[in-house]
């Protein structure tokens, strides 16, 4: 059975960059509509149905950045992958935290990039999980229903991307998940070059959870292999009560 076509919101003030794109993914079979301003792009999709959209950072008017933060507010599940000349760590962190799904660098690999996006489609598209029971390690709580994360009892505030890592490592607890499954679990099989975005939403969720990130507790790292949600209590270990 043949898949379903993806249509793609193109966002690139640059008509060169943007047509060349474009065309790429129409050889690849993607219906591709264009917007060269953050603010025709709301527009196009308020009014229209896509399954993901292309957004460049710098753009006159509004800005890559405000755009994503803009869509988010009324389209939270459609995937967005972020596209930019500039590889700063600020403006990474900043993206992922307002829900872009990806961020990649100029210049890419175009198959690289089909890639990506048939991977973040096709989970959004995939048949919701049969229903996950609460996590509870320590102070963290986490209920998969409700897409919510309390410590000690306070929210967190989560991107969707974290929740997906965190509940995945939770879920595993003590057991050291290598960088490889991780990644193939939350992008796909084709998760090429997507380990520095993984290290940028782990060291973001140490911020959120850990009470020192330069010391985590629960997030951990096995060198050269992965990472581990630890529940030392589980493991009988001693652990002073936090303040």
């Amino acid at each position: 059975m043949s898949q379903p076509v993806i249509r793609i919101l193109v966002v690139d003030d640059e008509s060169t960059g943007r047509r060349a794109l474009s065309s790429t993914l129409l050889r690849r079979g993607f219906l591709v509509a264009e917007a060269s301003r953050g603010e025709d792009a709301l527009k196009l999709l308020r009014a229209e149905s896509f399954d993901a959209v292309l957004l460049d950072v710098k753009m006159p008017g509004i800005g890559g950045i405000e755009t994503l933060r803009r869509i988010r507010s009324f389209a939270p599940k459609l995937p967005i992958l972020i596209f930019t000349d500039r590889d700063k760590e600020a403006e990474k962190v900043e993206a992922f935290d307002l829900g872009a799904d990806d961020y990649i660098t100029k210049p890419f690999s175009r198959l690289d990039l089909v890639a990506r996006i048939r991977a973040r489609v096709r989970r959004v598209r995939e048949p919701d999980e049969v229903k996950e029971s609460t996590i509870e390690i320590g102070d963290i709580r986490l209920e998969p229903a409700s897409h919510t994360v309390t410590i000690r009892g306070v929210p967190v505030r989560l991107t969707p991307k974290e929740f997906d890592i965190l509940r995945y490592l939770m879920n595993r607890a003590n057991q050291v998940v290598t960088y490889d499954k991780l990644l193939t679990q939350l992008w796909g099989a084709d998760h090429s070059a997507q380990i520095e975005n993984l290290r940028t939403f782990i060291r973001q969720l140490r911020v959120k959870i850990e009470d020192d990130p330069s010391n985590p507790f629960y997030l951990l790292t096995d060198a050269h292999i992965g990472y581990r949600f630890a529940d030392v209590l589980k493991l009988g270990s001693h652990r002073q009560i936090r303040t």
